[in-house]
Formats: C-alpha cells, structure tokens, sequence
C-alpha cells in the first residue's frame, strides 16, 4: 500500500507529535507515505469566510498536485480533511466554481483532476490496513489502561464518508484493538471550542472544562483523539481551567501514539513527553 500525505501546518507545529507517531506507525505496518510535494495551507475552516472561491483555489492547488500521482492523500488534521472534502466535493458539484477553481490552477501550471480521494488516517487503519493486522503488531498490550475516545466535530460532520456522525467507533476499535479499554461517553463529537479559547476565551473554557470533566468522572485515564486543535485546547488549556473551574488533570493523546505504544514502539519516537499535561502516571510500568 501506497499514499500521499498532507500534514497541513498543525502538523509542522504545536502537533508535531502527531506527525511523528502517525509517520512511527504507518512505517512499522509497512505502509508507504510519501509527503505531498511543495504542499500549501488549506486555508484552514476560516478562510472560507474571507473569500469562499479564492479559498477552494488554495485547497485544491494541494489536490492538483496530488493528482499526478496514483494514490490516495491522507489528511490527518481534521480541518484538513474537512476542508480538501469540501474543497473536492464543491469542484465536483458547482460548474461556475470548478470553471473558476481549474482556470487559476492552470494558471499556476496545475491541472484538476477528480481522481484523488482524501481520506483519514482512521479510515485507512480501519479499511485498508485491517484491525487484524494491527492486532498482529501489538507487542505491549495496552492492558487495564482506560482511555476516552474523542473525534471532535470535524472528522465525521458534515462528510460522513467512513463513520458514524453520531456515534463513531473506527478509533474505539483502535483503543480496543490495543489492548486497552474505551470508556463510554456521551461527548465524544462534542465541540471543544475550536479557536474560541482565544477569541471569547470563558465560553472556550467552559468547553474544554465540559469535556475534561466527563472523560474523568468516566473513569478516563486518558482523552484519545485525532485532532491537533482539539489536542492543543485539551491539553494546553487545563491550567486556565483549574483557575475558572476546577483542576482536572488528564493527558490528552493522539490515538497514533496510542496505537504506537501498544506496537511497542518508544515514547521518545511517538512524541508523548510533547504533551503538556503529563502522561507519566499513565506510562508507569510500561
């Protein structure tokens, strides 16, 4: 197996971790990833709001490019995937758009194609790879570790291509597949806020506090989740949480380090002392 990958600028940055651990994983499955050349920022969500046309135009110059190769991309950042699903799905829907969309890509040398599809690393784990194989590479078996699976609301809403949007479970068979047990809770594709932890920061909070609070009275050792943004607000934010709220201490993971250390794969390479709440206690022993 063959793919492209976009790892957006989250990936470069504060969610450099999940870049590591993702790349860590998908090396020790045997699955080829190739980096997607020359890749720009998708615009992230907000750009849609700044102009909607010239917005499809920068995502779908990463399309294009993907589109010389015969290979899937895989998006890890859920504003990533959201955002090249969009962006490929408006192309493919509205004539006026894609007529405006391909004439400024050809204009930077670049021809739209339709055969690219964009997909979640969750969705290849699960699809393509196969829960059996990656059973077969589990060699620390994530055994009474109990972790909160949270999706967020970007990776299955509003394009449900692999998922649930109500219930999702590709990344709970992931956990269990691990070894360690998935809790259940009602918030795992509640909104953490998003970027209102720095815009109208107490209604962020609440949020985050919402969210932190559930995973602990669950009984969570951990939140487990494939977002950066909703890692950086999870994580970063849990001391402004403690001073509005109360304390809830608990590491928030991405679920490729979770599969990572159950494959028995190092902390250091999967990046888990990146974290900013600690996961220390929860290492122990293993």
């Amino acid at each position: 197996m063959k793919y492209q990958y976009f790892p957006g600028c989250s990936l470069k940055g504060t969610g450099r971790a999940y870049e590591e651990s993702f790349l860590a994983v998908f090396r020790a499955l045997g699955v080829e990833v190739k980096e997607l050349e020359d890749w720009n920022c998708c615009g992230a969500t907000a750009y849609m709001s700044v102009d909607e046309t010239k917005s499809y135009a920068l995502a779908g110059r990463n399309l294009a490019i993907a589109g010389r190769e015969n290979s899937d991309v895989i998006a890890p950042c859920s504003a990533c995937y959201l955002v090249l699903n969009k962006t490929m799905k408006g192309i493919q829907e509205h004539p006026e758009l894609r007529g405006k969309v391909t004439r400024a890509l050809k204009a930077a040398g670049l021809d739209y194609s339709d055969k690219v599809k964009v997909r979640h690393p969750l969705d290849v784990l699960v699809n393509d790879i196969g829960l059996e194989k990656i059973k077969k590479h589990v060699k620390n078996p994530l055994t009474g570790m109990k972790l909160a699976a949270y999706y967020g609301c970007q990776v299955v809403r509003p394009f449900a291509t692999f998922d649930d949007q109500h219930n999702p479970l590709t990344m709970d068979k992931l956990i269990e597949a691990s070894g360690a047990e998935c809790v259940t809770w009602p918030l795992k594709t509640h909104c953490c806020g998003g970027s209102l932890t720095g815009t109208v920061t107490e209604a962020g909070l609440r949020m985050v506090y919402i969210i932190l609070s559930e995973a602990k009275k669950r009984g969570a050792q951990a939140i487990v989740t494939p977002c950066p943004l909703c890692q950086f607000n999870l994580d970063g934010y849990q001391d402004q949480v403690a001073s509005a709220y109360e304390r809830v201490d608990i590491p928030v993971l991405y679920f490729t380090q979770v599969i990572g250390l159950a494959m028995g794969l190092s902390p250091r390479e999967l990046g888990i002392k990146r974290g900013i709440a600690s996961a220390k206690e929860l290492m122990a022993g293993r």
